[in-house]
Order: C-alpha cells, then structure tokens, then sequence
C-alpha cells in the first residue's frame, strides 16, 4: 500500500487496516506456514541446528594438525642479586648487589614434514564434519514429519470433534422427534431410551473429542512457537497420487540417500581414523623447525650484552616406549570401529523395516479410503432408505439409530485412512531420505 495517500483517506485506511488485522489473526495457518514457524522456533530443530555448527569446526581442527605452528614469547624481568668478590689481601672478600634489567623474544615455527598422528586427524576431522552434516539432514527431515504429523492430528482431533458435534445434534433432534410423537401416542418409551442413551454417549465422546482437540493445538503450538486456534481444511475432493515405485526401487534410494545411514557411513570413516591415530604412536615423526630470537642481559655475567640467534633444521622425534598405552589405545580404536560397523547394520536394518512398514501403510490406505468411500455412500443411502422403512412399519427407530451410526463411523474412518494415507507417504519419503520442503507443499495442497 502507498504510504502518502491524502489526508481524507486517513480515516477509512485506518479502517481498512484493522479489519486486515482482524481477519489476519482469525486466518487459518496453514501447513506450510506451520513448517516455516517451526524452523524458527522448534527447540529440537535449533539444538541439531547448532549441533551442525559446531560440527563444521571438526574439519578446520583436524587440518590444524598439518599446517605451521607458530609460536612469540616475550620475557622482561628485573633482578637483584648478589655478588661476591675476592680480591685477597688485605681487602679480602667483598659482596655487592648489582641490579639489572632482563629482555628476551622469541619466535619459532614448526611445520609437520612426515606426522602420522597429524594426518590421521586430518581425516578424521573431515569425516566427523561430514557425519554431523549428513545428522542435521536427518533432523531436519524429522522436523518436517513431526510437523505434518502433529499438523494432521490436529485436524482430525478437529474432524472428530466436527464428527461427534453433527452425531450428538442429530441424536437432539431424534429425541425431540420420539418425545412429539410420545405426546400424540404414536412413539413408545423404548425409542424415547435408546435415542436418551446415544445421546448420552454422544456428549461423553464430544467432550473427549474436545479434550482432544484443545491436547493436539497445543502441541503444534508448542512446535511453532506461537498459539494455534484454527488450521486449514482437507478438502473435499481427496485425490490419491500415483501408486508408488516398487519397493525394491525404494530400497536402493535409501541405502544412496537416508541421511542416518550416510551420516554412519562417515562415522565409521571417523572410527577408522581414530585406529590409524592410535597406531601413530607407534611411529616417528619428523618437523621442519625454525626460530628467531633476541635477549637483553640474560644473566649476570651478561648484563650488559645483548644477543641475537638464528636457527633452523629438522627433528625427528623416535617413540620407544610408553609402559603400553599405545598399544591399549589402538586395541580400543579397533573394538570402537567394530561397534560402529555394527552400528551401521543396525540403522540399515531399523531403516528397511520403516521402509517396508510405510510402503505398505500406503498400499493399503489407498484400497482402504477407496472401500471406505464407497462405505460412506452406502451408509447415507442407508438412512433414506430406514427412513422410508420406518414410515412404511418396516423398520424401528433402533435401526434408524444405528444406520446413522454407521455413517458416522464410516466418515470418521475415512478421514483417518485419508490422514494415515498423506502421513504414511511421507514417512515412506522421510525414510529413502528425500523428503524436503517441496513435500510440505504438495500435501499442503490437500488443505484450504
């Protein structure tokens, strides 16, 4: 909006804009809006996110080991001592206390020629850099499941508490209907109790269902940072995506793309470079050292000299023996490189399982909200048809009760199996390792 409108539109601007406001904070959010809230402001997504940070530092540390080492020193220092002369007869011993004033500098580098160790820590900084990036993505694609899984469960605590309000109405005006028809001698008082009875159990599940509702808006709120009170709608017309790749094909983009069994990969990179580490200390390392240095009176007799030195060589520095720790150390490194082969094989095999477990939860959703939209169909057909049976003497109130009954458990179960459906296939993404925000938005188009 332009800033500088004219004075005479102040008023209805002013207008203009809190109604903006008003609907504004009465908007539903969305499932994307909720997914970029909870960027910002999910504790667990921060923590990993700083976790990540720091794990950027790993490869810098370990490339440390192999670059210059430069060190300055600086001493001043005043002393005081004392000093005795003999001069021998007559004057014999005499004792005087001189002070002067001590200086030095120096500067000294030293840079790794041949350094096991050094270049062990190299590697394996790089491969714990790489871990903790390949675990953030895994924390990231988690966020985005607990997300649209916290998401869902709000709309069908919500679907529910719509389904169990239509269900408790209906059941009100079915009482009202036996009680007119009570008064005239034409209902009797077994449907008078057994609509009483359904609508006593209506309003207990209604509560439950609002009980419900208000514990899953505060989850997601507690997710996103900020109060929840209303979200976006499935829409009426569900449609059902295309029936997903076989499941061998979704194996082979998991083990190339699940960032926890990437991320172990490079774990057991790390472990490997902690066994080459430990068996360095076995071997002899030799540095290119040089040094520049300058004092000032570095000691009584030279108290009134000054000195320069320049030096440079190599040093080749032996390990003989060090009472076995090295040995222990490396017989460790090896047990930890083991465990994390094992480690490997666990994670693939906890991955496969989810794997298997979500491509089947879509199959069968997909057959399940198909028999369950026919089932709806049928139910609503069967209440017109109780209907006309009961104004024939056909039917009883009893099996007009339970007709609408079932239809109401059919929606209910429909609504699942069609929030299972959108939940099942992410999960089924979220565990090959490639889902992403581009996921959020296509099963945010389900919404409005």
């Amino acid at each position: 909006m332009n800033a500088h409108f004219k004075p005479r539109r102040l008023a209805l601007t002013a207008a203009l804009a809190s109604a903006l406001m008003q609907m504004g904070s009465a908007q539903a959010m969305s499932l994307m809006q909720a997914y970029q809230a909870a960027l910002a402001n999910d504790a667990t997504y921060q923590q990993a996110l700083q976790d990540a940070e720091a794990g950027k530092e790993f490869k810098t540390i370990g490339r440390s080991n192999l670059l210059p080492n430069v060190q300055a020193n600086y001493s001043f220092s005043h002393n005081r001592a004392d000093q005795t002369t003999d001069y021998g007869p007559p004057l014999n011993k005499r004792t005087d206390h001189p002070e002067y004033v001590s200086r030095s500098s120096s500067l000294n580098l030293r840079q790794s020629i041949y350094n096991p160790d050094g270049w062990a820590r190299y590697k394996q900084g790089q491969a714990q850099t790489a871990y903790a990036a390949e675990n953030f993505e895994g924390r990231a694609q988690e966020l985005i499941g607990r997300v649209v899984g916290a998401y869902i469960d709000a709309l069908f605590a919500d679907e529910q508490v719509r389904i169990n309000t239509a269900q408790r109405d209906m059941y009100k005006e079915q009482k009202a209907v036996n009680d007119r028809l009570f008064e005239k001698g034409e209902g009797t008082k077994t449907d008078m109790l057994e609509t009483q009875s359904r609508l006593d159990l209506a309003e207990a599940q209604l509560i439950e269902a609002l009980d419900n509702q208000q514990t899953q808006l505060a989850m997601l709120s507690t997710m996103v940072g900020e109060e929840v009170k209303s979200l976006d709608r499935l829409m009426p017309e569900f449609r059902i995506g295309q029936s997903p790749e076989s499941f061998e094909t979704w194996r082979k983009i998991a083990l190339e793309n699940n960032p926890d069994i990437k991320a172990q990969g490079f774990g057991i990179e790390a472990a490997r470079q902690e066994v080459a580490k430990s068996q360095a200390g076995h071997k002899p390392r030799l540095d290119f050292v040089a040094s520049y240095s300058k004092a000032t009176a570095e000691t009584l007799n030279t108290n009134n000299q000054d000195s320069t030195n320049r030096t440079i060589g190599i040093q080749l520095t032996v390990p003989l023996y060090s009472g076995g720790a090295v040995s222990a150390t490396a017989r460790q490194s090896v047990a930890g490189l083991e465990k994390a082969k094992a480690e490997l094989q666990l994670r693939t095999d906890k991955v496969m399982v989810e794997l298997r477990k979500q491509y089947a939860s879509v199959l069968s959703s997909v057959t399940r909200i198909r028999a369950l939209e026919k089932a709806v169909s049928s139910a609503d057909l069967l209440i017109t048809a109780t209907e006309q049976s009961i104004k024939g003497g056909v039917r009883i109130n009893l099996d007009l009760l339970n007709a609408r009954q079932q239809l109401y458990t059919s929606q209910r179960d429909l609504a699942q199996a069609r929030y299972t459906y959108l939940v099942a296939l992410l999960k089924l993404r979220t565990a090959a390792g490639v889902v992403s925000a581009d996921d959020v938005r296509e099963i945010g188009a389900y919404f409005k």
